[in-house]
């Protein structure tokens, strides 16, 4: 189980470098992309990876010797009780935090040893986040909130608001874009929540309890935005859950326990989710 100031991890994906711009960054890693197309190699390729967490005299070790790759377009759940490694996973997987064994290559390239600027420009320039909490500014407008990411990545203002309110659209709330988050209900403000998380246009979304402070039914019409982003997008999008009903909804399914993969299936039998208020996510 991480130790509680990881909490901090589900700000800092909004945050890069303000001394150097994000495609200098990347230049500057330690890369080894192929020489491919995307549909060539995974997505995710994660090799032998460790993460040993140190509380005083205690070490706490996280996950252990982990091995996975993930598909471009897929749409997977990692499950698992409290304290089993799955958030952990999820922050190496988020480039939020680094593994201290083993390699992990996104979309072709080694993030294992890079540095935290370098990290922070591939999350704002590749991954899209969702939270539990849903990690509005309270008091600023839901326009604002989605074009956030991409003040951190330097785009003009004007640039900015246009490509928010072409997200807030797609998610179905462009008639609440001047209003303030606080005057959102939960399912409205995980939809602003996952708008902001595709402003960038990622190729991965990852996903954190993205029902678990919402009913059943507002629940369900999140599944039913996320599924539309797979399916009709090819978005891939990962999925941290502890219900095994919103696992369902995913093509696969790994179950961690101990910091060990239990499991691994594939679902060729998804639940479909279905809203009547869920918009056609097609761009």
């Amino acid at each position: 189980m991480a130790p509680a100031n990881s909490r901090c991890h589900t700000a800092a994906y909004l945050k890069t470098s303000k001394t150097m711009g994000i495609s200098a960054l990347l230049k500057t890693a330690p890369t080894t992309k192929r020489n491919q197309t995307p549909g060539d190699f995974p997505l995710i390729d994660v090799r032998d990876v460790y993460k040993t967490y140190h509380i005083g005299e205690v070490s706490v070790p996280a996950v252990r010797g982990v091995t996975l790759t993930i598909n471009h377009g897929e749409m997977l759940a990692i499950m698992g009780p409290s304290g089993s490694g799955k958030s952990t996973l999820m922050h190496v997987l988020g480039c939020l935090d680094r593994c201290d064994q083993g390699t992990y290559l996104l979309d072709g390239i080694d993030v294992t040893r890079m540095s935290k600027s370098q990290l922070s420009a591939i999350r704002n320039k590749k991954l899209g986040f969702v939270f539990q909490s849903f990690n509005l500014l309270p008091r600023t407008t839901v326009l604002d909130n989605v074009a956030l990411p991409l003040s951190y990545a330097g785009v003009r203002r004007k640039e900015r608001r246009r490509r928010a309110a072409a997200m807030l659209e797609l998610v179905g709330l462009s008639d609440r874009s001047h209003h303030h988050s606080n005057q959102l209900s939960g399912g409205q403000k995980q939809r602003v929540a996952i708008a902001r998380s595709l402003v960038t246009n990622p190729v991965l979304l990852l996903a954190d309890e993205p029902t678990g402070n919402l009913d059943s039914k507002t629940g369900v019409e999140i599944m039913a935005l996320m599924q539309g982003l797979n399916q009709q997008n090819g978005l891939t999008i990962i999925l941290v859950t502890h219900e095994p009903d919103i696992a369902d909804y995913a093509n696969r399914t790994i179950a961690v326990r101990d910091g060990l993969i239990e499991f691994d299936r594939r679902n060729s039998n998804a639940k479909q989710a279905r809203s009547a208020t869920s918009p056609n996510p097609s761009i």
